[in-house]
């Protein structure tokens, strides 16, 4: 055998051997549904050489064995309870078993008294955050996925810098990737410069053979605002313009924002310190041994929920599929990326089932192609279940709500998708008082009273061709 033989023998060779390593590591991976894990082994024998360089960078939910165990050591550490707050336990409150579930997420206990406003619109939501800001007194800590330099970014960095300037500790946190034009401006740096304390999730000063050991697509994907440790703000909302420049053409966004008073926001609070720790090195926990002052006397009860891919179980879906189970009369769910596990799938349709009145809204178009796609393969199951499903026209409906029966909701940056599942840091909230939900309810009925019906004609009359790329879309839904 001369040479180069020998060479194309040993090359195919290791080619066989790095395919067969690497179906190991897939059948070997825990936390891996049956379903993704066949996905995968298609695709890396049915793409060679390109699949196994896809699941190494796209493949695995780890963000990193150093990583995970700093996490683990932060949250072991930080506190869980709210200085001075009696807890209220989950069985004694409508859909107490979404509760539980949420409260174990991060060990936090439902906690009564708080007040809960929903902001108008984007505008107004940001111009309620800022006057917060304005009116802080000791701390300001912010956390956004998306912070562009529009109009409301720019008057929320104002306001940032002019609570330093009067002495407020301020400390802001952006997702490197969603935030990279922000955190690369002179803005950004004229934070520092006033004084705010900054600092980047996930950012990207780590070599090539980081692939191999953590996903590289893991973001943080939450939006919190604690101003004094007393107010939060939680929701699907940037800090940014409903035009949202970077994808102009699906404007406006429409989003839904709370504003929270009251013990819940100490939990929000915790989950900021516990990112920032995580990604800055600073230790947060002497301040959340400090109750935050007065406190009103408020009727909702709420618990936060801080998710991600550390734990190693999913509570969002979890949570959002025991409100499903505990309904008695009727659920809205708005989100605007719908790719459910097999789960929430079916959670819904057996909601519906039984009677509950069941209504879905979600965008008529979406700034995701392939989402868009994935989501309407679900539609003739749901349509067949009794489900009512809305297309909203207006722009992109980015609101995550679920209401449940008037008394429960869950309001957040957590979509219905695998993204939110299983790979994202996300913030959500559970909250249980008539007149919250009432008002959520409200704003979602807006939604509906300017959203197209789907009807099971419309999508029984789809071609085969759409339903047969639908499905597509809907089965890569794991290697997505």
């Amino acid at each position: 055998m001369d040479g180069s033989a020998l060479l194309i023998l040993v090359v195919v060779l290791a080619f066989f051997a790095a395919q067969i390593a690497t179906l190991f590591r897939i059948l070997l991976r825990e936390r891996r549904a049956p379903a993704a894990r066949l996905a995968w082994i298609i695709c890396v024998f049915a793409l060679p050489g390109v699949g196994i360089v896809l699941y190494f960078l796209f493949g695995e939910v780890d963000f990193g064995r150093y990583k995970l165990e700093q996490l683990k050591a932060i949250e072991a550490r930080l506190p869980r309870t709210v200085p001075g707050v009696a807890p209220v336990p989950p069985g004694v409150l409508p859909a107490g078993q979404a509760f539980a579930r949420a409260a174990a997420s991060n060990g936090f206990d439902p906690v009564a008294g708080n007040t809960a406003e929903i902001a108008q619109d984007s505008d107004d939501a940001i111009a309620r955050l800022v006057a917060d800001i304005d009116a802080a007194e000791a701390q300001v800590h912010l956390l956004f996925y998306i912070w562009l330099e529009d109009a409301n970014g720019t008057r929320v960095l104002e306001a940032v810098r002019r609570a330093a300037a009067r002495g407020v500790t301020c400390r802001v946190m952006v997702d490197a990737l969603g935030s990279r034009k922000l955190a690369q401006s002179r803005a950004w740096a004229e934070l520092s410069e006033a004084g705010v304390q900054t600092g980047l999730a996930f950012g990207f000063r780590v070599a090539l053979l980081h692939m191999f050991f953590a996903r590289v697509d893991i973001r943080n994907h939450r939006k919190i605002a604690v101003i004094d440790g007393r107010i939060a703000y939680v929701g699907s909302q940037n800090c940014a313009d409903a035009a949202f420049l970077p994808k102009a053409k699906y404007a406006p966004w429409v989003d839904v924002m709370a504003r929270m008073e009251g013990p819940v926001a100490w939990q929000m609070q915790r989950l900021f310190a516990e990112d920032w720790e995580l990604h800055t090195g600073e230790d947060l926990s002497a301040m959340l041994d400090r109750a935050a002052g007065e406190m009103p006397d408020g009727k909702v009860t709420a618990v936060a929920m801080g998710t991600g891919p550390d734990d190693g179980f999913e509570a969002v879906p979890d949570t959002a599929a025991a409100l499903f189970a505990g309904a008695r009369e009727r659920l809205i769910v708005t989100t605007p990326y719908y790719v459910p596990n097999e789960m929430v799938q079916q959670a819904i349709c057996a909601a519906a089932l039984r009677g509950v009145h069941v209504t879905m809204i979600l965008p008529q178009r979406n700034d995701s192609f392939v989402v868009g796609l994935a989501s309407r393969s679900y539609f003739q199951q749901l349509l067949r279940a009794g489900v009512e499903i809305f297309e909203y026209p207006d722009g992109l409906l980015h609101s995550k709500i679920i209401t449940m029966d008037g008394q429960v909701a869950l309001i957040g940056s957590a979509n219905l998708d695998r993204r939110s599942f299983e790979l994202n840091f996300e913030n959500s909230l559970l909250a249980a008082d008539p007149g919250f939900v009432g008002a959520l309810d409200a704003r979602q009925q807006a939604y509906i009273g300017r959203s197209h019906a789907v009807t099971r004609a419309e999508v029984d009359g789809w071609s085969t061709g759409r339903r047969a790329l639908q499905n597509l879309m809907a089965t890569m839904a794991p290697l997505l």
